[in-house]
């Protein structure tokens, strides 16, 4: 789908971006920039810049940069035409009418099908579940203590004992071998077809749109393995969808219950807790934890409470926490899990629980309690030891010392102690980087001076969108020409030809030229973030803009007198180069 230029620019200038991103991510204002703990790689210390004067975002832990539009394609998985769409009904801005393209309306029809597919497969499950042949899974359900109005709820079903009957009903429906093999609902090969579920209580998969995109199912009997979960497909993300979240997120609960199975999510919802979701046979991921945060800021995990579970908790709480999510632990001791919990002691019980839930951190030191032998000193320094070392995560003092007081009174360690070791392992340095290596048929020596010139460009580039007037010190010097790759020579067109008409530069608007292609994106977005220290004396910056202009344009020459057969010719760019050495650009 295509958009006039003027009209993806318009939207952009029309969403702020600081006002954008604060919908998603905590900022706090450091001198003219905003920064945040970055939403698309798990980290501690915030590293993600938003620069109102540019428009753009860049973090400096993954690389990660763009503008308004990029940020809301990539946190929202949103496409091009669906973000512009976005940020133009929040801007009060009606979008033209334009004609897709072929690929597009290719993709469109693709997904249409594979979503009505999924949606014939689940009618067909629901059906079989509850006619003859069935009465093996909806016993299992109804054994669980499922009604048959969770049942309908849910959309449960069951997948026949015959290993192609859902391929067999689906081709009777019209639909052909490719869609199907698409959908990941059936197997085909040289043998024939297969269905991917057979002799399984099925459970629909939806998306917060109630759309069937994928299903898992538990198998009847000891067959292996014991759930089945639909394969990565169009539709399908295992890692950007939770179970249970079409529901969940129209609960009034300012918080939601991270739980391990459906079983687990379907027992919740009964019983009055309809804020339960459950991540889909995979591990938890930061794609799960950017996905709750749209609806809640709190999060109570409440998995298994056996030692797999409680490992599955410990991984997944530094995910939630660096989503900006507080993070509380349910225990359901003596019992497994929340549906085996609520089936003995009721959902009273259960909403206590949820109330005594114990916070992420001392759920983390309980945990490390649980690996030492307390009765033994020197096991139990040990302890105080790990304890200390995991105090030093927080940055904040006041946070830091409040967590300190709260572990010593918890775990009976005299806090001025406890106090003084995390000081003492504050204050170490950290290990030395680990030796570089080299690449693979490339000498180091060569590319540390290939970073080194991708470098100054970058800086170069910067400089020039920084502090246009400098501009006309170093027009005669060089030009757009002078810089190297794809990426780099098209900003750099777009720098020099504003600059050459007296305009502004504009970085986001460069930008929207890389919507759609990340490395390029990043790599715009890099070069807008790499700037001198404001605190640097005018000769101490132009000596830098000096070497800077010399080293670009030498690599330039030097590539120049390579190629070059002409002798007069070569003459002259061996002048050029030795003029270069007495330049001195000022910033006069």
């Amino acid at each position: 789908m295509f958009y006039p230029e003027e009209i993806v620019e318009e939207v952009r200038s029309r969403n702020d971006i600081v006002a954008v991103i604060s919908q998603y991510v905590k900022l706090i204002k450091r001198g003219g920039n905003y920064f945040g703990v970055c939403p698309f790689h798990n980290e501690k210390t915030p590293s993600f810049s938003v620069s109102p004067a540019k428009q753009m975002y860049y973090c400096f832990g993954c690389g990660a940069g763009g503008n308004v539009i990029t940020f809301v394609m990539e946190y929202e998985n949103y496409t091009f035409p669906e973000a512009l769409k976005y940020l133009a009904d929040r801007a009060g801005i009606s979008l033209p009418q334009v004609e897709e393209t072929e690929e597009q309306k290719r993709q469109a029809d693709l997904r249409g099908k594979l979503l009505a597919v999924n949606k014939e497969a689940a009618r067909f499950y629901f059906y079989q579940l509850r006619n003859r042949g069935g009465e093996k899974g909806l016993s299992y359900l109804t054994n669980r203590g499922l009604t048959h109005e969770t049942m309908q709820k849910f959309g449960l079903g069951y997948s026949p004992m015959t290993s192609n009957a859902l391929y067999q009903y689906l081709r009777k429906k019209g639909w052909h071998d490719e869609i199907l093999k698409d959908s990941g609902l059936v197997k085909i090969d040289e043998r024939g077809a297969r269905d991917r579920f057979w002799n399984r209580v099925m459970f629909p998969i939806m998306d917060i749109n109630n759309r069937v995109i994928g299903f898992g199912g538990r198998v009847m009997g000891d067959g292996e393995p014991k759930y089945l979960n639909s394969p990565e497909t169009r539709l399908f993300d295992k890692s950007r969808n939770l179970y249970g979240l079409n529901l969940a997120r129209l609960s009034r609960k300012p918080y939601l219950l991270l739980c391990e199975g459906y079983m687990d999510v379907i027992a919740l919802h009964q019983a009055g807790f309809d804020c339960a979701v459950a991540s889909l046979g995979t591990a938890f991921t930061p794609g799960h934890a950017l996905l709750i945060k749209r609806y809640v800021s709190e999060v109570v995990i409440t998995y298994d409470s056996d030692g797999a579970g409680q490992k599955a908790a410990l991984r997944a709480i530094p995910i939630l926490k660096r989503a900006g999510l507080s993070v509380r632990v349910l225990s359901m001791k003596p019992y497994k899990d929340p549906d085996e919990f609520i089936v003995h002691l009721g959902p009273e019980e259960y909403q206590k629980r949820i109330g005594e839930a114990i916070n992420s951190f001392l759920f983390e030191t309980d945990t490390l309690r649980d690996q030492y032998d307390l009765n033994n000193p020197e096991k139990k320094t040990d302890f105080h030891k790990a304890v200390a070392a995991k105090l030093t995560e927080f940055s904040d003092e006041l946070e830091r010392n409040n967590y300190l007081e709260a572990v010593a009174a918890r775990h009976q360690i005299p806090p001025a102690a406890l106090r003084d070791m995390v000081n003492r392992y504050g204050g170490r340095m950290v290990a030395a980087e680990p030796e570089e290596r080299e690449e693979e048929g490339r000498p180091k020596k060569k590319k540390e001076k290939d970073e080194g010139l991708l470098e100054a460009q970058r800086l170069l580039l910067n400089l020039l969108a920084t502090e246009p007037e400098a501009y006309r010190r170093i027009r005669d010097i060089l030009g757009p020409e002078d810089f190297t790759g794809e990426v780099y020579r098209a900003v750099a067109d777009h720098i020099f030809g504003a600059l050459m008409k007296g305009e502004p530069v504009n970085p986001a608007g460069i930008l929207n030229r890389f919507l759609e292609e990340e490395d390029k994106r990043n790599q715009v977005a890099a070069v807008f973030n790499t700037a001198l220290s404001e605190e640097l004396s005018k000769e101490e910056r132009e000596k830098i803009w000096t070497e800077t202009v010399r080293r670009v344009k030498r690599n330039r020459l030097d590539a120049q007198v390579r190629e070059e057969t002409d002798p007069r010719r070569l003459q002259e760019l061996i002048l050029q180069k030795a003029r270069l050495e007495t330049l001195h650009i000022s910033l006069d």
